[in-house]
């Protein structure tokens, strides 16, 4: 199960990325339903995305923390 909530978060998050106010909520979410290991893994994921869109950036912070 918690498998799935993995990669229901990263289709949320690639569907919402047209927007930086709602991917940045989206991500808050993310962050307190995932388990530790996940965040890492969608740390890294979301690194290699940022790469194509710079605008979300500034909501990296929000897992680097």
């Amino acid at each position: 199960m918690s498998r799935a909530m993995f990669e229901y978060t990263k289709t949320v998050l690639k569907k919402v990325s047209f927007n930086t106010e709602l991917f940045c909520k989206e991500l808050e979410k993310a962050i307190k339903r995932l388990l530790p290991y996940e965040i890492n893994e969608l740390r890294i994921w979301l690194s290699e995305f940022a790469l194509e869109k710079p605008e979300l950036n500034e909501c990296l912070l929000l897992i680097k923390k």
